[in-house]
């Protein structure tokens, strides 16, 4: 049996020996394809560099983060307690996901400024609905021989909702923040590179201008880990925060 740790050292080799390989293979030069060793010799001479852009983008995927799950918490909350709230507001979520996200950072830049507010909204805006919908859909599957106990018992409507419906929906609403985590990069690089004046997207639209492709690569691979130790984070905060729900394997995986 592999360690997790084992695996993932194995799978990093075999894709930086797979990027070498295409490197030497193909002779692309390197404004276009940089050799691993090439990036990594850029993340070492910009170390400072990467670490200070890295700074701004780590804090508006947080913040960011945060601020979706706690909007899509309260709206799903809001859902499942109100049918007039059903009525009015799903339609207005389902609507709203046809507009590209991309289409409104150039207006929460103009409205928010350049600063972080502008990229910790549009963070926002890719969180909110996968959270909400996540919620909601683990709010309204609750067991029903639950809900018919609690309506014998005389329970209230909010007291059934907060004592069963709520602890019942938490394996959706984490499903929902793994997926949250792992988008959350994108709406923070997305609204640096429409408007920024810091932030890994800022530093990849320079590095780009001025054919620094190492760089560029250097600050994928940093927004990267970020979004893997994210993701990871979360997981264990979900794992934590659920262990009534042990996670099961098939009897014949032996990896």
């Amino acid at each position: 049996m592999i360690a997790p740790l084992a695996r993932v050292v194995v799978t990093l080799a075999v894709l930086l020996g797979g990027w070498q390989a295409l490197v030497w293979f193909t002779g692309l030069p390197r404004y276009l394809l940089p050799s691993p060793l090439a990036v990594a010799d850029a993340m070492q001479r910009q170390a400072p560099l990467l670490f200070q852009h890295g700074l701004t983008t780590l804090t508006e995927i947080i913040l960011g983060l945060l601020g979706g799950v706690a909007l899509g918490g309260l709206s799903a909350l809001t859902l499942a307690r109100f049918r007039a709230a059903r009525r009015w507001l799903m339609p207005v979520l389902v609507v709203s996901q046809a507009i590209p996200v991309f289409a409104l950072a150039p207006l929460l830049v103009l409205w928010l400024g350049y600063g972080m507010a502008s990229k910790i909204a549009m963070a926002i805006l890719v969180i909110y609905f996968p959270v909400t919908t996540a919620l909601f859909d683990g709010l309204r599957r609750t067991e029903p021989g639950w809900l018919d106990l609690a309506r014998t018992m005389g329970a209230t409507p909010a007291a059934t909702l907060w004592v069963i419906r709520l602890p019942a929906a938490q394996p959706a609403f984490w499903s929902g923040v793994r997926v949250a985590a792992a988008v959350a990069p994108i709406g923070a690089v997305i609204g640096e590179w429409v408007g920024s004046s810091s932030g890994l997207g800022y530093l990849m639209l320079h590095a780009n201008a001025r054919m620094q492709i190492d760089v560029l690569f250097a600050a994928v691979l940093v927004l990267g880990l970020f979004a893997v130790a994210l993701y990871a984070a979360v997981d264990a905060l979900a794992r934590r925060a659920l262990p009534w729900q042990p996670d099961t394997q098939p009897a014949d995986d032996s990896a």
